[in-house]
């Protein structure tokens, strides 16, 4: 995967964007143009974590590292950009020569992508000049947030799954091609097996799988000639699509084709279900075809899923061996978006946070240290980034993966990112992994980082005291 394209430009698989250094807020850019004025250039931490999960998720799945470090790597203004930024009268020559030199040069920590995270845990932290971490900020909590969203309900569909197969359908109706790319990507991170998407294929490894459309089917004056065109054509590959017009109807058919694709020398890989009664139609259609002596013969369902449809014709032992789940799945449908947030918590030496009600920030650089026992996961502390290691069997979790502006060392592969990724799951206490009526997992805050918090609180409260009383005195 290529880290650069053109001057100003940010490549990451099959997705280019040209000027990617206006793929932000404009109010970034002003603010940097304050600090640059005010020559404020000390170090500044950002922090990205979620305030709170969705009602319906119990854990996270951290993704879209690989592109936040892409992007900050290429990090800068083209040409093109720039005589953009002149033309809006907003601002002054020496600051627009100053973002044509500008490259980001600072470090990133940040939790591997795959890994199971919770409610205040920081994915990554940035520390930069305050400039260069202001003006990344949209663009990697656009990078993050999209992509911990997409794999953290497709890691929920496949535990729905319970060990069958789980293949992502969903191009057609991402939110964009280049969400499309980035659900396939991350569906497998989580432990879909395979995609319907070509590109996907070629892009990142990820095998793709396909059938066949009710269009195909239709467009043939009889259904079984359809089959048997199929048939002939990919003799080792075959899947009947079963529910253009009657569904047990074809099923008889299909063994009718199967038998002589046995006669031929080849075997009918499966046939799929795509609407209709999933349970009573799976158990119809096995009956036909085991009562066929085809009992070889997969059934593969698709259609509408989603994790809770899935968990309900597992528990009811439907004879389906795997699963093909779509938009539900690379849409988040149930849970589209997350409370996800970036914010400065340490500037130029001084702790700090914001005080908003209901959006209060934790202060500091900070580390997650993860407890367990029997290599199960047991709880995480939220500490201070200088902090020991707890007692006990603890890792941690942020380990600086940027510094200086490059990499401290190349991405994991796609394959050990989904490894990390199983392993992580596997992991999880199962009260905490089931779909519904989960268990919250303990986190907890260190005694340290209370402490530091207090004392921010009570320093940021004397100021605005100080600054009041001096304002009302002129």
């Amino acid at each position: 995967m290529s880290d650069i394209g053109a001057p100003g430009s940010f490549v990451s698989g099959p997705v280019s964007i040209e000027n990617v250094a206006l793929l932000t807020d404009l109010y970034e850019i002003t603010m940097a143009a304050v600090y640059f004025r005010r020559r404020m250039d000390g170090l500044a931490t950002f922090s990205l974590f979620a305030r709170k999960l969705p009602a319906a998720r119990g854990f996270l799945v951290a993704a879209g590292l690989e592109d936040v470090l892409n992007y900050l790597h290429g990090y800068r203004f083209s040409e093109r950009a720039l005589s953009y930024l002149e033309s809006l009268d907003r601002f002054d020559a020496e600051f627009i020569d100053f973002l044509s030199r500008l490259r980001f040069t600072g470090r990133v920590r940040a939790v591997a992508e795959g890994t199971v995270v919770f409610a205040d845990e920081p994915l990554l932290e940035i520390t930069a000049p305050i400039v260069q971490a202001q003006l990344v900020e949209s663009a990697v909590l656009n990078l993050v947030h999209l992509q911990t969203v997409l794999a953290s309900e497709a890691a929920r569909v496949v535990l729905a799954a319970s060990g069958r197969p789980v293949v992502e359908f969903g191009l057609r109706r991402t939110h964009g091609l280049e969400t499309g790319m980035r659900a396939a990507r991350c569906a497998y991170i989580a432990g879909a097996e395979m995609s319907s998407n070509v590109l996907a294929g070629l892009t990142y490894g990820i095998p793709p799988t396909g059938t066949m459309a009710h269009s195909y089917v239709s467009a043939f004056p009889e259904e079984i000639e359809s089959f048997r065109a199929f048939a002939e054509s990919f003799p080792s590959s075959t899947t009947l699509l079963l529910d253009t017009y009657d569904t047990v109807s074809a099923a008889h058919k299909a063994v009718i084709v199967a038998k002589e694709m046995e006669a031929r020398g080849s075997r009918l890989q499966s046939v799929r279900l795509d609407s209709g009664d999933l349970l009573a139609l799976s158990r119809a259609v096995r009956r036909i075809l085991d009562e066929a002596g085809l009992d070889y013969v997969r059934i593969f369902a698709s259609g509408g899923l989603d994790e809770d449809e899935l968990a309900r014709l597992v528990s009811a032992a439907a004879p389906i061996d795997a699963f093909g789940v779509g938009t539900r799945m690379t849409t988040s449908a149930d849970a589209p978006y997350l409370d996800i947030a970036y914010k400065l918590v340490r500037y130029d030496g001084r702790d700090v946070l914001k005080l908003s009600a209901g959006k209060e920030t934790w202060t500091g650089e900070k580390q997650v240290y993860r407890s367990l026992a029997d290599d199960n996961f047991v709880g995480d502390l939220i500490a201070l980034r200088d902090e020991p290691l707890p007692e006990g069997n603890s890792v941690p979790l942020l380990e600086e993966v940027m510094r200086e502006g490059r990499r401290a060392s190349s991405h994991p592969s796609l394959m050990a990112v989904r490894e990390h990724c199983a392993a992580q799951l596997r992991k999880l206490p199962p009260r905490v992994r089931q779909l519904r009526g989960f268990a919250a997992y303990p986190v907890r805050y260190s005694p340290a980082l209370i402490a530091r918090q207090r004392a921010a609180e009570r320093e940021a409260a004397a100021r605005e005291i100080a600054s009041t009383t001096s304002v009302v005195a002129r």
